[in-house]
């Protein structure tokens, strides 16, 4: 069983917008601290041995100035890479951009971050994090259950369950409050993508309520 609210509140979130020379992007930023040593949690993310056994199966020319492709997911360009501190590839188009950042933190431990960058016409406002967050979250848990020697036989399968489908929808429910207290996005925005963003992470749990918040991780 997975404690979904610690795993949850394990984690820090903003989505913000940004100028850039092109126009305004928003953004949204992933932190959480992992009890693994910074050389574990990079292998993790870029042997591709290691990814299909918590996230996906990647192909590609994994290099710089290479193409991946994940399977059954989105693809991208290598654009920079310093191991086992900094990866910056763009994720499903040229324009959509994710930077992951790792700092050893102690001994031992490591902070990582993913910082997920996509212009204003793509994502609409700040309503658009409902349709990344929640996945990113889900990579953030798979993440920390293998560093933890949680293995499963079929990520996706599990990805699928119905216990990590209501971790999705909790994270929905969060995100929905960053976004709404980041002023990127109005409440007539967020609610449709908060529904949009149910039925793509939790479509066999629909919208169904919180209670009385009681059970609610912290936002």
């Amino acid at each position: 069983m997975i404690d979904i609210i610690s795993r949850l509140n394990a984690v820090q979130r903003e989505v913000g917008k940004r100028s850039t020379a092109d126009g305004e992007d928003i953004s949204v930023l992933l932190r959480r601290s992992y009890d693994a040593p910074i050389e574990d949690v990079w292998d993790a993310l870029t042997d591709p041995d290691r990814m299909k056994r918590w996230f996906l199966p990647i192909s590609g020319d994994l290099r710089v100035g290479g193409r991946f492709q994940l399977e059954g997911n989105a693809g991208g360009e290598i654009l920079h890479c310093e191991p086992p501190r900094l990866l910056k590839v763009t994720f499903g188009s040229e324009s959509s951009l994710v930077e992951l950042r790792l700092t050893p933190e102690g001994e031992g431990t490591t902070i990582l971050e993913l910082d997920h960058t996509v212009p204003v016409e793509m994502a609409g406002s700040g309503a658009g994090a409902l349709f990344s967050g929640p996945g990113w979250d889900g990579a953030f848990l798979g993440l920390g259950l293998f560093l933890q020697g949680e293995v499963s036989e079929d990520p996706v399968a599990a990805a699928n369950s119905l216990e990590v489908q209501e971790f999705s929808r909790q994270s929905i429910h969060l995100w929905a409050a960053v976004i709404e207290a980041s002023g990127t996005a109005t409440t007539a925005e967020i609610a449709p993508a908060v529904e949009a963003s149910l039925a793509g992470f939790a479509p066999d749990l629909g919208s169904a309520p919180d209670g009385d918040g009681s059970d609610r991780p912290e936002a």
